[in-house]
C-alpha cells in the first residue's frame, strides 16, 4: 500500500463519526473472516490465521467496548453473540473448518446492517426533533397553518 492511500484512510478514521468507525470495523471483521476462508480454500495457513486473528481482534474489541450499565439485555445479549463468534473463530482456525467461518461471516454481516439500519433511524428521529424544535410550539395555531416569508 503506497503513502497516499495510507494517508487517505488515517485521514478518512480521524474524521469519521463515531458511528462510521463501528460500521468500518464491521466492515473489517467481515473482510478479515472472508480472507480467512480464502486461504483455507488455497491451503494458505498464513493468511486463515491472519484473517481469523484480526477478525478475533475487532470482534473482541466491542465486546469489551459494551456499556452494560446503558445496554442492559441487549449489550448482556450482543456479549454473548460476541463471544459465541470468537469461539466459532478459534474452532475454524483449529479445524480448519470454512463453515463455522460462514457462520460467523452471516453473523457479522447481519449485526451490520441492524447497526447500520438504526444509525439511519437515530439520525432522522434527530434530524425530526431539531426541525421540530425549531417550529413555533403554539397550541393556537392550526397544524396546516404555514407562516409567509417577506416575499409572499
Amino acid at each position: 500500500m503506497n503513502t497516499y492511500t495510507q494517508q487517505y484512510q488515517q485521514n478518512q478514521i480521524l474524521t469519521a463519526s463515531p458511528e462510521q468507525i463501528l460500521i468500518m470495523l464491521y466492515d473489517g471483521a467481515i473482510r478479515f473472516t472472508r480472507q480467512a476462508m480464502a486461504g483455507i480454500e488455497a491451503g494458505n495457513k498464513q493468511q486463515r490465521r491472519e484473517g481469523i486473528s484480526r477478525a478475533m481482534a475487532i470482534i473482541s474489541e466491542f465486546a469489551n467496548t459494551l456499556d452494560h450499565g446503558v445496554g442492559g439485555e441487549i449489550a448482556e445479549n450482543l456479549d454473548g453473540l460476541y463471544a459465541f463468534m470468537n469461539r466459532q473463530l478459534s474452532e475454524a482456525n483449529l479445524d480448519e473448518d470454512i463453515e463455522k467461518l460462514k457462520v460467523v461471516e452471516h453473523l457479522l454481516t447481519d449485526l451490520r446492517q441492524t447497526w447500520s439500519e438504526a444509525i439511519s433511524i437515530a439520525r432522522k428521529e434527530a434530524a425530526g426533533g431539531a426541525a421540530a424544535a425549531s417550529q413555533p410550539q403554539n397550541s393556537d395555531v392550526p397544524e396546516n397553518y404555514k407562516p409567509l416569508s417577506a416575499a409572499g
